[in-house]
């Protein structure tokens, strides 16, 4: 399997570069790999790519191109075949794909692909991707259900789960991906002809429950990576240890930052079979020989001597009670502008998350984009002292009502069961608006509830809370600019 990852890599960069090298060097490249892992391997891990890349995609629209793939591989790489074989196969597929009842993934860009003609619109197709599953559809069935499935068609189960799966986490590192299908498959077809299964699958499922949680874990990073990019995530992870240790220093946390930024970097997109557990192991011994001492919180999930689990339970951390402290002082005109302005801005930010611990990572992004716009903008202008004076009084009232209601949305889902949250919102609900219906309050009641238990942890998905947030606050600008917003 992971070999035949490492070829999988090889082949989409082969295909980048036909352009280049021509098309004898593309089939060339697909023959090597489709001789190398056999058809069956070649198939699952086609299912598995195509799956991440029409994330949206239904099992049918990906069943017809894999067996597309696949069928004109066989073809075109056995013995003799015409060395014209795989271009003529392709550029059919091409065809197919443009076609008006085209079986394949739907896709916006479609279109504009097939008004190209040879090359170009095969390069153009071939782009074309899927934005990932924000939040992941995929449920895991019972144990009965997993086995009644299976028992009817080992094919096709294993089939779907790969689409379903690898569709809901395809942003995590393919060798992880891969890992996490090939033990859940092996795993459900030894455990559904066991004498005893339920006690197999215990036993099985806690074996890869390392795994199972990298998997999950690796995805919401990966995601997060994607959007915010290496600079945003260094600050999304800082405000995050600092709000679970509102007492730790600027200068502790900020290196663990970067380097939490820098595995991500590294990782997200490895085919080394164990990047991402290795380099986060070894981020995690940094954070525990760093911050054990000052916390009994982190020394408790520092004990144990599975650093994939230590780090595990580090992720889980609720914030900690924000801590009495003095106003943050804010960073001067001339520091903004120098040559560490971003870190200047980063610290207030860092010194803003840890004195409202409770305000979600969703609500601090807009923060930090707010503070990289008002950089870009004012310390290229002309008059870059009036331009950030302008900004800062902006800032200064828009600050406290944007802090007030992270605080409304999320402080309390912090600290109460989600019944009572639900039962505190509506209180709270019926006396800002004493006109509202049962129903309307209903409403309301349901779509702030599932905001927070969306989009008030941590590890919320990025895309889709930020839009959310910016709705929430447009509409407390009444229509006006806002720089948070």
């Amino acid at each position: 399997f992971l070999q035949g990852e490492r070829l999988l890599e090889m082949s989409s960069i082969a295909t980048q570069r036909e352009g280049i090298r021509g098309k004898a060097y593309v089939r060339d490249k697909v023959c090597q790999e489709f001789k190398a892992l056999g058809k069956e391997n070649f198939r699952t891990l086609t299912i598995i790519a195509n799956s991440r890349k029409f994330s949206n995609a239904t099992f049918e629209e990906i069943s017809h191109l894999v067996g597309e793939i696949v069928s004109l591989a066989e073809t075109c790489c056995a013995e003799g075949a015409d060395p014209s074989c795989y271009d003529a196969g392709s550029s059919a597929l091409s065809a197919k794909s443009c076609g008006e009842d085209s079986p394949f993934p739907a896709h916006a860009g479609t279109a504009g692909c097939c008004a190209q003609e040879g090359l170009e619109q095969k390069l153009c197709l071939a782009a074309l991707q899927h934005p990932p599953q924000e939040l992941p559809r995929y449920l895991q069935p019972s144990n009965e259900e997993l086995c009644q499935a299976f028992k009817k068609d080992p094919k096709d189960f294993a089939d779907r789960f790969l689409h379903e799966y690898t569709s809901s986490y395809g942003q995590a590192p393919l060798p992880v991906l891969l890992g996490s299908t090939r033990t859940f498959l092996s795993m459900v077809s030894t455990c559904c002809i066991s004498p005893a299964p339920t006690a197999c699958f215990l036993k099985e499922k806690l074996e890869r429950k390392t795994l199972s949680l990298l998997t999950l874990m690796s995805n919401r990073v990966c995601s997060r990576f994607t959007e915010y990019g290496k600079d945003k995530v260094t600050f999304s992870y800082l405000t995050s240890l600092a709000q679970k240790m509102p007492s730790a220093s600027f200068e502790d946390l900020f290196p663990l930052a970067e380097d939490a930024a820098e595995v991500f970097s590294e990782c997200c997109d490895s085919v080394a079979e164990d990047c991402m557990q290795k380099k986060l192991s070894e981020h995690t011994a940094k954070v525990c020989s760093a911050l054990t001492a000052q916390d009994k919180r982190f020394a408790d999930c520092c004990k144990g001597t599975n650093l994939m689990q230590n780090y595990f339970c580090i992720s889980a951390l609720p914030p900690a009670p924000a801590p009495k402290l003095p106003e943050a002082q804010k960073p001067m005109n001339k520091q903004l502008c120098s040559e560490d302005g971003a870190r200047h801005a980063k610290r207030y930010l860092f010194e803003l998350a840890r004195r409202h611990t409770s305000v979600p990572d969703t609500f601090l992004g807009k923060l930090y984009d707010a503070c990289e716009k008002v950089r870009g903008e004012c310390c290229s202008a002309k008059d870059t002292s009036t331009c950030l004076d302008s900004k800062r009084q902006q800032m200064g009232e828009e600050l406290p009502r944007f802090l007030e209601k992270a605080n409304q949305l999320c402080g309390q889902y912090t600290e109460l069961n989600f019944l009572d949250f639900k039962k505190r919102l509506r209180e709270s609900l019926t006396q800002m608006m004493p006109e509202a219906g049962p129903e309307l309050l209903g409403q309301l009641v349901e779509q702030r509830a599932d905001f927070a238990s969306t989009c008030c942890s941590h590890n919320s998905p990025p895309l889709y809370c930020a839009s959310k947030v910016s709705s929430m606050l447009g509409e407390a600008c009444n229509g006006g600019s806002c720089l948070l917003s």
